[in-house]
């Protein structure tokens, strides 16, 4: 009874997991066991062996070492499921960090990879370059855990895993599988296939159907030859599906209704779900109230999706989303749609590896696009040029699960730790001169008042928001957060470096005398009229829809970045953040709301606010 009340408790707590990661179901009864008994006895069913290539060459993407059946292994059989321990569990932006923290991981690491320099750096270096031939993720998932727990974990087995070579037609699979009682997490080994006795055990490490064979083909960079380093990466604007993948569907709404409504004289009254709108808007000419039938202005947190209906119902109300507007505020659309600026077919210099508009960086979806990254980046490798990208998920703020890279491996394997895009990272940026520190990277936050589409009507908001660096910069110590990010506010431990934009255009002045901060930010506005021009010159679902009773505050991060000689500024667009904490923007100028809502729901023009389009 004990055995039955032990597995139903088992399967209570594991199912979901087993069924997600397709163990079979006669393999549960054995599992539940080795993991209460902790039985790793998987060398009683295969040895490791360093393989000898006597005269052929090896390649870089050859193994070391393989594992081979020590006996026949009958797939059917349930005894044949096997617990692989995990030698190191880490973060993809602390490899170099671990390594030289971790007692005995780096002479562990050095010994699976047969590396010999006695070097400690030299090692160091070693192993974070080829840790991407071993490494695998997982990531865990569900709303009782914050986003930070949720960014993906990468691993290394123990040295049996390390044998464990790659076949398009395995026959084994080995899946993570995390052991809730004790919390530890285990590599599960498991047959597919029958094997006899001297087999070698391959597992597919890029499962799944990829509709474009080359994405596979790129995501096994780092264990099998690849043929099209020299292909096309000419990108194209995808189809109408992929602009709708994924995404919550939008009605819109009925503009001739709209045409004809009223537009009150009293009082706007505001119904806000943010708590800084309500301390903040103090214009007579609005009212706060506290539920949204009363309302004329609704102010939301989350999406709204259901534009027909509100048009119907509430034809008089305005509220702060645009149908569609998600194809600026998230990544990959965001470089789809600024690629329209410039002219059809144009958007890349083959010679110079340049790509346009210049103001966005070289993007690439990591998803999608990855063969043409991979082609792209060898290219440059060619002709000795930067080859750093940084690598961020579609929708994620604050710095979460962004690397930054020149190690071709490691970018083909992100793809398997959920959808990313690749830029090319800013390696020669305009710093900015910290008293005590150094020249820093910077960024610029610009709030941008999007008033209508069809006409389409954008105000940027005068005062901008500046992020700084807290480390020098310089091309290395990629690991090194303070170095190469600007985001402070939401990292422990770290100073935040606060300046007002009066201040830096003083300081701006001194430290670049030779180019008017008025110039620089005409680039800027010149930058985001053509962004919304683009994003609202197509019909949704492809570009932003016409809303009437629609308005919208979104913030643009951008860095500035020289040109080959040093010679010229101009700016480079990060992103566009939907709902954007406005918190300093309160802060620092107190009349914030009250002027964007006078530009937004009174018409008026005010001061700190200035017309692009």
């Amino acid at each position: 009874m004990d055995g039955i009340s032990n597995f139903n408790t088992f399967l209570a707590m594991h199912k979901p997991q087993l069924v997600s990661s397709g163990v079979p179901e006669h393999f549960w009864h054995t599992l539940c066991k080795k993991l209460r008994d902790q039985i790793l006895d998987s060398g009683v069913a295969f040895e490791l062996m360093q393989i000898d290539y006597e005269d052929k060459q090896k390649m870089p993407y050859d193994p070391i070492w393989c594992i081979m059946a020590i006996s026949d292994i009958d797939k059917a059989n349930s005894d044949h499921i096997y617990l692989v321990d995990h030698a190191w569990t880490f973060k993809a932006n602390s490899v170099k960090r671990n390594l030289r923290n971790v007692p005995g991981l780096l002479e562990t690491m050095c010994n699976y990879m047969q590396i010999t320099s006695t070097d400690t750096e030299e090692r160091i270096e070693e192993v974070s370059r080829n840790i991407w031939r071993y490494a695998h993720t997982y990531a865990i998932s569900g709303s009782e855990f914050s986003i930070e727990d949720r960014v993906p974990v990468w691993y290394v087995l123990d040295l049996l895993g390390f044998g464990i070579i790659h076949s398009d037609n395995p026959n084994f699979r080995a899946v993570p599988f995390i052991y809730v009682p004790h919390q530890l997490t285990y590599t599960l080994l498991f047959p597919i296939e029958n094997v006899e006795e001297g087999d070698t055990i391959t597992v597919n490490f890029v499962e799944g159907h990829y509709p474009d064979p080359k994405q596979r083909e790129a995501m096994l960079i780092p264990w099998k030859h690849y043929e099209y380093f020299d292909e096309d990466f000419t990108q194209e604007e995808p189809d109408k599906r992929y602009f709708l993948e994924g995404h919550i569907i939008e009605t819109l709404p009925y503009v001739e209704i709209l045409q004809l409504r009223q537009t009150r004289s009293e009082k706007l009254k505001v119904f806000s779900e943010y708590s800084l709108i309500n301390e903040h808007l103090t214009l007579a000419d609005f009212e706060i109230v506290d539920n949204e039938r009363d309302a004329d202005i609704l102010w939301l947190t989350n999406h709204f999706k259901n534009f027909q209906e509100f048009s119907v119902d509430s034809p008089h109300k305005f509220i702060n989303q645009f149908p569609f507007e998600y194809v600026i505020t998230i990544k990959d659309l965001l470089a789809i749609v600024a690629r329209r600026c410039c002219e059809e077919g144009k958007n890349i210099d083959k010679d110079k590896l340049e790509t346009f508009p210049t103001w966005l960086p070289t993007t690439f979806n990591m998803k999608t696009e990855l063969p043409k990254l991979v082609a792209y980046y060898m290219q440059r490798k060619k002709k000795g040029l930067d080859n750093h990208w940084i690598c961020k998920p579609y929708n994620l703020a604050r710095g979460l699960d962004i690397y930054i890279t020149d190690n071709l491996n490691f970018l083909c394997r992100l793809p398997l730790t959920g959808p990313k895009i690749a830029q090319k990272y800013i390696h020669n940026p305009v710093l900015f001169e910290r008293p005590n520190v150094g020249l820093v990277k910077f960024d610029i936050r610009y709030v941008i008042l999007l008033k209508s589409v069809n006409p389409t009507e954008v105000y940027i908001y005068n005062n901008f928001f500046l992020r700084f660096s807290n480390k020098a910069f310089s091309l290395d110590n990629f690991e090194d957060y303070e170095q190469h990010f600007t985001v402070m506010n939401y990292a422990e431990g770290v100073q935040l470096y606060r300046m007002l934009c009066a201040d830096f255009k003083d300081n701006w002045a001194k430290q670049y005398d030779n180019f008017s901060w008025d110039e620089v930010e005409k680039s800027i506005f010149k930058m985001f009229a053509e962004l919304f021009t683009a994003a609202t010159s197509k019909q949704p679902p492809f570009g932003i829809a016409k809303s009437p009773q629609s308005r919208a505050v979104y913030a643009a991060d951008l860095m500035l970045s020289w040109d080959t000689n040093k010679s010229a500024m101009e700016p480079k667009l990060l992103e566009i953040n939907w709902m954007p904490d406005c918190q300093r923007a309160c802060v620092y100028y107190p009349n914030f709301y009250n002027d964007i809502f006078s530009v937004l729901f009174l018409d008026k023009e005010v001061e700190t606010c200035t017309k692009i389009l």
